[in-house]
């Protein structure tokens, strides 16, 4: 497998989440192509889980798909942030929760044919309420949830994001 050489690169857009450039590539010796390449700082994602096993979800309307998604809470880390500092803030702003332990489970790219994300899975432990701090453009309801009916939700449809699907799954791998 060859790697393609980048020949050149031009940023077309800049936005608050997310950067799109056009790169030029060196496929072989005669033939070169182009790739779109959105650039995105990346993620996390949390399986916040109580003392009963019981997980917290969110749920909220997505706008890019048209709908209310039951999903597990998850952010876009800032530049420069380490992914458990962003872990512990995604979790307070959208749950109005704290853990008092967080370790990664797992990490995917979403999709790496054309962006740049990593998404980083944690598993949030020893809940305890704190303030929640929101962000303004968010509009986020909270729902507890039995791990395995959360589980039988992915199968029937319900819960159908792929950070959740795969933080989920990631979690019954460690537990079973």
């Amino acid at each position: 497998m060859t790697e393609e050489k980048t020949v050149s690169s031009d940023r077309v857009y800049e936005g608050r989440v997310l950067n799109l450039r056009v790169d030029t590539v060196q496929l072989d010796e005669s033939k070169t192509t182009r790739r779109e390449i959105v650039e995105h700082r990346g993620a996390v994602a949390l399986v916040p889980m109580d003392a009963d096993g019981s997980v917290l979800l969110v749920r909220q309307f997505r706008k890019a798909v048209e709908r209310v998604m039951l999903e597990i809470p998850a952010g876009t880390l800032e530049i420069g942030e380490d992914p458990l500092q962003c872990a512990q803030r995604e979790l307070e702003e959208e749950t109005g929760y704290r853990a008092a332990n967080i370790r990664q489970i797992g990490g995917f790219y979403p999709s790496p044919g054309y962006c740049t994300e990593y998404i980083h899975i944690f598993l949030a432990t020893g809940l305890t309420p704190s303030p929640r701090r929101g962000d303004d453009d968010e509009d986020i309801e909270v729902e507890v949830v039995p791990f395995f009916k959360a589980l039988e939700m992915i199968d029937r449809g319900e819960i159908c994001d792929g950070k959740s699907i795969i933080g989920l799954l990631t979690l019954k791998s460690h537990v079973a």
